[in-house]
Protein backbone atom coordinates (compact mmCIF):
# COMPACT_ATOMS: atom_id res chain seq x y z
CA UNK A 1 0.00 0.00 0.00
CA UNK A 2 1.29 3.60 -0.37
CA UNK A 3 1.47 6.14 1.89
CA UNK A 4 -1.73 7.88 0.50
CA UNK A 5 -3.54 5.04 0.95
CA UNK A 6 -2.65 4.13 4.22
CA UNK A 7 -2.91 8.05 5.32
CA UNK A 8 -6.67 7.21 3.70
CA UNK A 9 -7.07 3.76 5.61
CA UNK A 10 -6.10 5.38 8.37
CA UNK A 11 -8.23 8.49 8.48
CA UNK A 12 -11.43 6.78 7.62
CA UNK A 13 -10.94 3.99 10.80
CA UNK A 14 -10.21 7.18 12.92
CA UNK A 15 -13.08 8.35 11.47
CA UNK A 16 -15.32 5.32 12.42
CA UNK A 17 -13.86 5.50 15.46
CA UNK A 18 -14.36 9.21 16.50
CA UNK A 19 -18.15 8.54 16.11
CA UNK A 20 -18.44 6.00 18.40
CA UNK A 21 -16.69 7.78 20.73
CA UNK A 22 -18.60 11.30 20.73
CA UNK A 23 -20.59 13.18 22.78
CA UNK A 24 -22.82 15.32 20.29
CA UNK A 25 -23.38 18.60 21.87
CA UNK A 26 -25.18 21.22 22.00
CA UNK A 27 -24.25 23.46 24.99
CA UNK A 28 -25.74 26.90 23.25
CA UNK A 29 -27.52 29.91 25.04
CA UNK A 30 -30.05 29.81 22.51
CA UNK A 31 -31.10 26.15 22.51
CA UNK A 32 -34.67 24.76 22.23
CA UNK A 33 -36.54 21.53 21.76
CA UNK A 34 -36.42 22.14 18.13
CA UNK A 35 -31.87 22.72 18.16
CA UNK A 36 -32.26 19.63 20.42
CA UNK A 37 -34.45 17.41 17.74
CA UNK A 38 -31.90 19.13 14.99
CA UNK A 39 -29.07 17.62 17.10
CA UNK A 40 -30.56 13.77 17.11
CA UNK A 41 -31.95 14.29 13.77
CA UNK A 42 -28.22 15.33 12.48
CA UNK A 43 -27.13 11.50 13.72
CA UNK A 44 -26.60 9.38 10.38
CA UNK A 45 -26.95 5.51 11.89
CA UNK A 46 -25.36 4.49 8.55
CA UNK A 47 -22.31 6.38 8.85
CA UNK A 48 -22.09 5.75 12.27
CA UNK A 49 -23.68 6.94 16.12
CA UNK A 50 -22.00 8.25 18.44
CA UNK A 51 -22.39 7.34 22.38
CA UNK A 52 -24.28 10.32 23.86
CA UNK A 53 -25.70 13.80 23.06
CA UNK A 54 -24.62 15.73 25.73
CA UNK A 55 -26.93 19.04 26.44
CA UNK A 56 -28.46 21.58 29.23
CA UNK A 57 -30.62 19.72 31.82
CA UNK A 58 -33.76 21.29 31.16
CA UNK A 59 -33.41 19.54 27.74
CA UNK A 60 -32.74 15.84 28.15
CA UNK A 61 -36.55 15.59 28.23
CA UNK A 62 -35.81 16.75 24.90
CA UNK A 63 -33.19 14.76 23.84
CA UNK A 64 -34.52 11.56 25.35
CA UNK A 65 -37.93 11.80 22.96
CA UNK A 66 -35.64 12.63 20.40
CA UNK A 67 -33.43 9.77 20.38
CA UNK A 68 -36.62 7.27 21.21
CA UNK A 69 -38.10 7.89 18.04
CA UNK A 70 -35.47 7.36 15.94
CA UNK A 71 -34.92 3.82 17.95
CA UNK A 72 -31.82 5.61 19.20
CA UNK A 73 -32.71 4.86 22.85
CA UNK A 74 -29.81 3.30 23.61
CA UNK A 75 -27.36 6.68 23.16
CA UNK A 76 -26.85 8.01 26.51
CA UNK A 77 -28.15 11.58 27.28
CA UNK A 78 -25.23 13.88 29.30
CA UNK A 79 -25.91 17.18 31.09
CA UNK A 80 -23.70 19.65 32.69
CA UNK A 81 -23.44 20.94 36.68
CA UNK A 82 -21.91 23.71 37.32
CA UNK A 83 -21.75 24.74 34.43
CA UNK A 84 -19.96 26.69 32.98
CA UNK A 85 -17.90 29.06 35.89
CA UNK A 86 -17.38 25.83 38.05
CA UNK A 87 -18.50 28.65 40.85
CA UNK A 88 -21.78 27.84 42.07
CA UNK A 89 -22.68 26.77 45.67
CA UNK A 90 -22.43 23.07 46.60
CA UNK A 91 -25.74 22.41 47.39
CA UNK A 92 -27.00 24.75 44.14
CA UNK A 93 -24.88 22.37 42.13
CA UNK A 94 -26.28 18.79 44.44
CA UNK A 95 -29.60 20.15 43.28
CA UNK A 96 -28.79 20.63 39.91
CA UNK A 97 -27.15 16.96 40.05
CA UNK A 98 -30.31 15.36 41.45
CA UNK A 99 -32.75 17.22 39.27
CA UNK A 100 -30.65 15.98 35.91
CA UNK A 101 -30.88 11.97 37.26
CA UNK A 102 -34.56 12.50 37.66
CA UNK A 103 -35.13 14.44 34.10
CA UNK A 104 -33.27 10.61 33.07
CA UNK A 105 -29.65 11.96 32.60
CA UNK A 106 -26.96 8.84 31.98
CA UNK A 107 -23.70 10.93 32.76
CA UNK A 108 -23.02 14.21 34.60
CA UNK A 109 -20.07 16.42 33.30
CA UNK A 110 -19.54 18.44 36.14
CA UNK A 111 -17.21 21.28 36.43
CA UNK A 112 -14.48 21.44 38.73
CA UNK A 113 -14.45 24.74 41.16
CA UNK A 114 -11.23 25.36 39.19
CA UNK A 115 -11.33 28.79 40.59
CA UNK A 116 -10.24 27.92 44.05
CA UNK A 117 -8.22 25.07 43.46
CA UNK A 118 -5.80 27.73 41.54
CA UNK A 119 -6.45 30.19 44.48
CA UNK A 120 -5.14 26.94 46.82
CA UNK A 121 -8.19 25.38 47.87
CA UNK A 122 -7.92 21.71 47.15
CA UNK A 123 -10.21 20.64 49.81
CA UNK A 124 -13.38 22.77 48.01
CA UNK A 125 -12.74 21.08 44.70
CA UNK A 126 -12.28 17.67 46.24
CA UNK A 127 -15.53 18.12 48.42
CA UNK A 128 -17.71 19.43 45.14
CA UNK A 129 -16.64 15.71 43.37
CA UNK A 130 -17.36 13.59 46.52
CA UNK A 131 -20.52 15.12 46.65
CA UNK A 132 -21.74 14.84 43.04
CA UNK A 133 -20.72 11.35 43.23
CA UNK A 134 -23.02 10.32 46.03
CA UNK A 135 -25.64 11.77 43.99
CA UNK A 136 -25.27 9.22 41.14
CA UNK A 137 -26.73 5.99 41.55
CA UNK A 138 -24.89 2.67 39.60
CA UNK A 139 -25.89 3.49 35.85
CA UNK A 140 -25.24 7.55 36.29
CA UNK A 141 -21.28 8.56 35.34
CA UNK A 142 -19.73 11.47 36.73
CA UNK A 143 -17.44 13.10 34.29
CA UNK A 144 -15.25 15.89 36.03
CA UNK A 145 -14.39 18.87 33.97
CA UNK A 146 -10.80 20.33 35.19
CA UNK A 147 -10.84 23.55 32.65
CA UNK A 148 -7.43 22.65 31.92
CA UNK A 149 -6.85 25.82 29.72
CA UNK A 150 -7.85 27.68 32.98
CA UNK A 151 -5.47 25.69 35.37
CA UNK A 152 -2.92 26.16 32.26
CA UNK A 153 0.42 24.46 34.26
CA UNK A 154 1.03 20.47 34.29
CA UNK A 155 1.16 20.78 38.02
CA UNK A 156 -2.02 22.12 38.07
CA UNK A 157 -4.01 20.18 35.93
CA UNK A 158 -1.90 16.58 37.59
CA UNK A 159 -3.75 17.95 40.82
CA UNK A 160 -6.77 19.14 39.21
CA UNK A 161 -6.92 15.23 37.72
CA UNK A 162 -5.87 13.28 40.74
CA UNK A 163 -8.23 15.44 42.87
CA UNK A 164 -11.26 13.95 40.60
CA UNK A 165 -9.71 10.29 40.72
CA UNK A 166 -9.81 10.67 43.98
CA UNK A 167 -13.59 11.96 44.32
CA UNK A 168 -15.01 8.90 42.56
CA UNK A 169 -14.71 10.59 38.66
CA UNK A 170 -15.74 7.95 36.03
CA UNK A 171 -14.08 10.09 33.69
CA UNK A 172 -11.69 13.46 33.52
CA UNK A 173 -12.86 15.76 31.32
CA UNK A 174 -10.29 18.39 29.72
CA UNK A 175 -12.80 21.90 28.96
CA UNK A 176 -16.23 23.11 28.89
CA UNK A 177 -15.48 24.80 25.33
CA UNK A 178 -16.03 28.36 26.95
CA UNK A 179 -12.78 28.79 27.58
CA UNK A 180 -10.29 30.75 25.04
CA UNK A 181 -8.33 27.39 25.54
CA UNK A 182 -9.62 24.19 25.42
CA UNK A 183 -8.74 20.64 24.98
CA UNK A 184 -4.83 20.73 23.87
CA UNK A 185 -2.63 17.35 22.73
CA UNK A 186 -0.44 18.72 25.77
CA UNK A 187 -3.35 18.94 28.49
CA UNK A 188 -3.61 15.60 27.52
CA UNK A 189 -0.83 13.95 27.66
CA UNK A 190 -0.67 15.32 31.54
CA UNK A 191 -4.34 14.44 32.41
CA UNK A 192 -3.69 10.39 30.85
CA UNK A 193 -0.50 9.78 32.57
CA UNK A 194 -1.98 11.03 35.76
CA UNK A 195 -5.03 8.61 35.12
CA UNK A 196 -2.85 6.16 34.32
CA UNK A 197 -0.14 6.28 37.16
CA UNK A 198 -3.85 6.11 39.27
CA UNK A 199 -3.66 2.44 37.99
CA UNK A 200 -7.73 2.98 38.37
CA UNK A 201 -10.19 2.61 35.72
CA UNK A 202 -10.92 6.63 34.84
CA UNK A 203 -11.90 7.48 31.51
CA UNK A 204 -11.04 10.34 29.44
CA UNK A 205 -13.10 13.08 27.42
CA UNK A 206 -11.67 15.71 25.36
CA UNK A 207 -13.54 18.56 24.84
CA UNK A 208 -13.22 21.97 22.95
CA UNK A 209 -11.59 22.30 19.50
CA UNK A 210 -11.29 18.97 18.09
CA UNK A 211 -13.19 19.96 14.85
CA UNK A 212 -11.96 17.32 12.43
CA UNK A 213 -10.67 13.96 11.85
CA UNK A 214 -7.41 14.96 11.57
CA UNK A 215 -7.82 16.90 15.02
CA UNK A 216 -9.10 13.38 16.50
CA UNK A 217 -6.61 11.32 15.14
CA UNK A 218 -3.66 13.03 17.01
CA UNK A 219 -5.48 12.36 20.44
CA UNK A 220 -6.36 8.84 19.44
CA UNK A 221 -3.00 8.58 18.76
CA UNK A 222 -1.54 10.02 22.28
CA UNK A 223 -3.89 8.14 23.68
CA UNK A 224 -2.79 4.84 22.64
CA UNK A 225 0.47 5.89 22.99
CA UNK A 226 -0.37 6.14 26.62
CA UNK A 227 -3.17 3.77 27.76
CA UNK A 228 -3.18 1.36 25.00
CA UNK A 229 -5.78 0.67 22.18
CA UNK A 230 -7.89 -0.89 24.64
CA UNK A 231 -8.66 2.24 25.85
CA UNK A 232 -9.85 3.57 22.67
CA UNK A 233 -13.66 2.64 23.65
CA UNK A 234 -16.99 4.77 25.23
CA UNK A 235 -16.65 3.30 28.67
CA UNK A 236 -13.30 5.15 28.43
CA UNK A 237 -12.52 7.82 25.87
CA UNK A 238 -14.98 10.00 24.32
CA UNK A 239 -14.80 13.57 22.30
CA UNK A 240 -17.34 16.64 23.45
CA UNK A 241 -17.62 18.28 20.05
CA UNK A 242 -20.23 19.77 17.94
CA UNK A 243 -19.01 20.61 14.40
CA UNK A 244 -16.67 17.10 14.47
CA UNK A 245 -19.62 15.40 13.56
CA UNK A 246 -19.84 16.96 10.57
CA UNK A 247 -16.45 16.57 9.19
CA UNK A 248 -16.55 12.99 10.20
CA UNK A 249 -19.79 12.21 8.35
CA UNK A 250 -17.99 13.80 5.02
CA UNK A 251 -14.91 11.59 5.47
CA UNK A 252 -16.99 8.66 5.81
CA UNK A 253 -19.32 9.60 3.16
CA UNK A 254 -16.99 10.15 0.31
CA UNK A 255 -15.41 6.42 0.94
CA UNK A 256 -18.89 4.72 0.83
Amino acid sequence: MNLLGGFMTTQLTDAALAVQLMDLTSLNSNDSAATIQALVASIKPNLGIPAAVCVYSEFVDDAKLALAERELSYVKVATVTNFPSGNSELSEVINETLIAIERGADEIDLVLPYQALIAGDEATALEYVRASKECCPEHVQLKVIIESGALKTAQLITLATEIAIAGGADFVKTSTGKVATNATLEATDVMLSTIKKSSRVVGFKAAGGVKTVMDASNYLQLATDIMGESYLNPSTFRFGASSLLADVYAVLNDAS
